[in-house]
């Protein structure tokens, strides 16, 4: 079984509380916001620079 590192967790501990403050783990009841929230934890880099994640269906 592989392990996350030290980094890994901390990057998405931060795109966590990231894609939380600017909305995005509101509402996951859609498919639409359910996705806008993966990505957001993901590229939670692109948040702090006003790229907006919303993913519209």
């Amino acid at each position: 079984m592989r392990h996350l590192s030290l980094g890994s967790i901390i990057y998405l501990v931060i795109g966590f509380y990231i894609a939380h403050a600017h909305g995005y783990l509101t509402s996951l009841g859609s498919l639409p916001h359910f996705l806008s929230a993966v990505l957001a934890v993901i590229l939670w880099p692109l948040l702090l620079l006003g790229v907006n994640l919303h993913i519209a269906l």
